[in-house]
């Protein structure tokens, strides 16, 4: 893997779409916050289309798809209507370059948030004839994925049919738990001998994603929504972008450890 390669940021839309169902209303616009994210240098933009559709909706798919000038980046389970919700709205089109992404996640009905990595291992062959499915399409597949090598070594057999990233699920991490850091470290680099390319993501804030960039270079991807979408309503969404851009591009300078900070 080429660590040198500069690293990608992929802000995550899904909370403003929440804000909006809460009111049924039609702003705030999600597409109009993945401009903006990428005006201020987003590299990607991820939303997730879940089974209950709480934030974001069917019909924001392919108004994202047609705005967002970069990449688009669609979390979804490994089932038959999320999977044809994707193959129709993400695949090859005539005349668009583009490769449009989609990570599979696990997903459980009533949860606050993704809760863990997609099993990958136990599922593993329907997680591959989905993979399959998604490829025919030329659309690109992650797996989002728990730090654990039995994950990473069933996720990386699945690159003949598609798999084309690992994404490591950083939530225990992002809780606090102290052993998570090398842990992650050790994941990312066995990751990183499979040959796929490595993102990371679930919890992350200016506070504790310093830390991960330098303790796991490898990674080359960050997905952050949450944190990011809560820091745009004091500092505005290009402040909250840029700054976390600068974190993982220039792990010495403001905001990392040993580097003065404006974000305290």
């Amino acid at each position: 893997m080429n660590t040198a390669s500069p690293r990608r940021l992929g802000v995550n839309i899904d909370h403003v779409a929440t804000l909006r169902q809460a009111r049924r209303e039609r702003y705030p616009d999600p597409v109009a916050a993945a401009l903006l994210a990428e005006l201020a240098g987003a590299d990607q933009i991820t939303c997730h289309l879940r089974g209950d559709r709480r934030h974001i909706q069917d019909e924001d798919l392919p108004r994202l798809r047609d705005s967002v000038q970069t990449l688009l980046n669609v979390e979804l389970a490994c089932t038959e209507e999320m999977v044809g919700i994707a193959r129709r709205t993400l695949g090859a089109r005539p005349g668009d370059r583009r490769r449009h992404r989609v990570t599979l996640v696990a997903e459980r009905p009533g949860e606050v948030t993704t809760e863990g990595g997609l099993d990958v291992a136990g599922q593993l062959d329907l997680v591959g004839a989905t993979v399959a499915g998604l490829a025919e399409q030329g659309i690109a597949v992650s797996l989002f994925i728990d730090p654990e090598p039995a994950q990473i070594a069933a996720a990386a057999g699945l690159s003949a049919v598609g798999v084309d990233m690992i994404e490591l699920n950083t939530a225990r991490y992002a809780e606090g738990h102290d052993a998570e850091l090398a842990r992650l470290a050790q994941a990312a680099a066995l990751a990183g001998r499979s040959g796929l390319e490595l993102a990371a993501g679930h919890g992350l804030t200016h506070h504790n994603l310093p830390p991960l960039v330098q303790a796991a270079p490898g990674i080359l991807e960050y997905n952050i929504g949450h944190s990011i979408i809560a820091r745009a309503v004091f500092c505005g969404l290009e402040v909250a972008v840029r700054d976390l851009l600068q974190m993982i591009r220039a792990p010495g300078g403001p905001g990392a450890p040993g580097g003065p900070s404006r974000l305290a």
